[in-house]
């Protein structure tokens, strides 16, 4: 396929790109505006395959998004601001790209008849005490992250409703792999760990997330591309439900770190307690999970431990920033 991929530089994109590029021969053209979390490190070994195209614009800039849609079929759309931290310090650059990009994109792709995917989120449907969301389930965010996405996907919907754009929605739960920026949670816990850095870990750590390695997920988003439903939402959770605190325990054994490093801090403003999607209707594609959570987070822990080079850039620059204003403490050098 001719696909356009955008916020192709980001965690998820990237590996969806790699994928689409080397196990399916795609023709891909990114566009990402290359923000903090979007980076050409991200794609340097696909950047001089054949069919490979790279255009540096933001959804949101009509411009932009004409030069990206030129010769292709499919749009898949990761391009958002995600971290929900982030949304709570200054909601307003989650409202432009997520909302706004959106529109924008959806625009292009009605006027030129093309495919599009939406990339969205477990987060959507709010917190779940017991039992699994599924695609029927209320939207209820609790973050201007999460109010976005989900304002987002009302825009799809609303596109093949009203002009028949052949569109389809995929949720994910919670992502993990290489190439996730240091802000999010497994990350962030393993080069702390690494270093040495006292572990943050929000309210009591029990928050409860459905684990979804990001191959997995790229999978699952080519089965909706291929065969998916226009109009149709499809949920992708995990294999795995797992606590947070949890998580940082394996990733401070992993280490050969000590539980000392464990630091409480205040609970996030609005924080869900608990994720949980049901996948039964993506499964109908033919789509399985492959990676159990213990042998996925093994794994994302050796890929940060084997590989400095891509992230010592990101520690030494405006993420030192970010970090003391978020936890109120330095990073070791």
């Amino acid at each position: 396929m001719r696909l356009l991929v955008c916020g192709g530089a980001g965690f998820i994109g990237s590996n969806f790109v790699r994928t689409r590029v080397r196990e399916h021969g795609d023709e891909v053209t990114v566009l990402d505006k290359l923000t903090y979390a979007g980076r050409r490190e991200n794609l340097q070994d696909v950047a001089e395959d054949a069919g490979f195209r790279f255009v540096h614009g933001a959804i949101e800039h009509a411009e932009s998004v004409a030069e990206a849609m030129e010769g292709v079929e499919a749009v898949v759309n990761f391009a958002a601001e995600t971290h929900v931290d982030r949304s709570i310090a200054e909601p307003d650059a989650f409202v432009r790209t997520n909302a706004m990009g959106t529109y924008v994109l959806l625009e292009g792709a009605q006027q030129r008849g093309l495919r599009f995917v939406q990339i969205s989120t477990d987060e959507v449907y709010g917190s779940i005490e017991q039992g699994t969301f599924t695609e029927s389930s209320a939207l209820r965010p609790s973050s201007p992250y999460s109010a976005t996405k989900a304002g987002a996907d009302l825009l799809v919907q609303s596109y093949v409703h009203t002009f028949g754009l052949p569109a389809a929605i995929c949720r994910g739960s919670n992502n993990y792999g290489p190439y996730q920026y240091p802000e999010k949670l497994i990350p962030l816990m393993v080069l702390n760990a690494l270093h040495g850095d006292p572990l943050p870990v929000y309210g009591d750590g029990m928050q409860v997330r459905n684990w979804l390695h990001v191959s997995d997920f790229a999978s699952a988003i080519g089965r909706v591309l291929e065969a998916g439903v226009a109009g149709e939402v499809y949920n992708v959770g995990g294999p795995d439900e797992c606590p947070n605190l949890e998580i940082v325990r394996r990733i401070i054994e992993l280490a050969g770190a000590d539980e000392s490093l464990l630091e409480y801090v205040r609970d996030r403003p609005g924080h869900d307690r608990r994720y949980s999607l049901s996948s039964e209707k993506v499964r109908g594609l033919g789509w399985e999970p492959r990676v159990r959570l213990h042998e996925g987070l093994d794994r994302t822990f050796s890929w940060y431990r084997e590989n400095a080079w891509w992230w010592e850039p990101i520690r030494s620059g405006e993420y030192r920033e970010y970090y003391q204003r978020q936890y109120g403490r330095s990073l070791a050098p």
